[in-house]
């Protein structure tokens, strides 16, 4: 199984891969994202990561991530934000390969933990994880400040 990085001729690529993971997620009308943003979020102002899984040189599968801290570990980790591969490659090994190469990633750079985040309906992803040996953290919820809210949140006095 091979890998490669992202590199800056594969944004219509990555937004592609974004576009059919957000299909199966049922979330397509979310997305916002385009070319020139991913362009300057990824390659300009290096946030994020792509990492490919390649069959034959063809690009099937895709991780996005990036570094977090954890303050109670004292290191950084990284976050998951996306997996996605090809539907006519699961069950191959992909996906499981995409992950094995961010734990390694994870070993090699001393890092404290992988993790993500999984949408609670999706039965073959949340079984396929814990056959991993991945644990579901309960007590937890995400919570999130987007769009209007978030500006308007922002523009709130911090003395109240």
């Amino acid at each position: 199984m091979k890998f490669r990085y992202a590199n800056e001729n594969d944004v219509t690529l990555i937004l592609s891969f974004i576009k059919r993971l957000a299909v199966y997620e049922k979330m397509l009308d979310e997305v916002v994202a385009n070319e020139e943003l991913l362009y300057d979020w990824l390659f300009v102002k290096k946030v994020a990561r792509v990492l490919f899984v390649l069959d034959n040189n063809q690009e099937v599968g895709f991780a996005l991530y990036f570094y977090n801290f954890s303050t109670f570990l004292g290191k950084a980790g990284i976050y998951l934000e996306d997996l996605f591969v090809l539907e006519s490659y699961r069950g191959k090994g992909y996906g499981k390969g995409l992950l094995k190469k961010l734990a390694q990633i994870c070993v090699e750079e001393d890092l404290g933990r992988l993790e993500w985040s999984c949408l609670d309906w999706n039965t073959p992803s949340i079984d396929f994880y814990k056959s991993l040996g991945a644990r579901v953290m309960d007590g937890w919820s995400v919570y999130r400040l987007t769009g209007d809210t978030l500006q308007s949140f922002a523009k709130e006095s911090t003395h109240d």
